[in-house]
């Protein structure tokens, strides 16, 4: 199975944590967080990501600009309902079947 980059972007600390904590234990899932803009930017010009969640804290103008940099994939607003929720967020962006 191929590994799954995904880019956590968000402004809380805690909920970060939670959320790259809950994605990076699903197996060949691989999660990084960004907590600004200028992160997400360097990100994009460093790593190759499958799709990007946006998360709390972000706001409209800054995630027009996260599209805009990852026109290629999947971007994914969430902003909490609890972990399946979050993991049927990505499956569905991916268009994958939950294993």
């Amino acid at each position: 199975m191929k590994e799954i980059n995904i880019l956590v972007v968000g402004t809380h600390p805690q909920i970060m944590a939670t959320i790259l904590r809950l994605l990076n234990n699903k197996p060949g899932w691989q999660a990084t967080g960004a907590g600004t803009l200028p992160d997400v930017i360097k990100l994009a010009k460093e790593q190759k990501f499958d799709a990007v969640l946006i998360g709390a804290g972000i706001n409209e103008e800054e995630t027009l600009q996260i599209k805009q940099a990852f026109q290629e994939i999947p971007v994914v607003l969430h902003y909490g309902g609890g972990s399946g929720l979050l993991y049927a967020e990505v499956y569905l962006a991916l268009n994958i079947t939950p294993e």
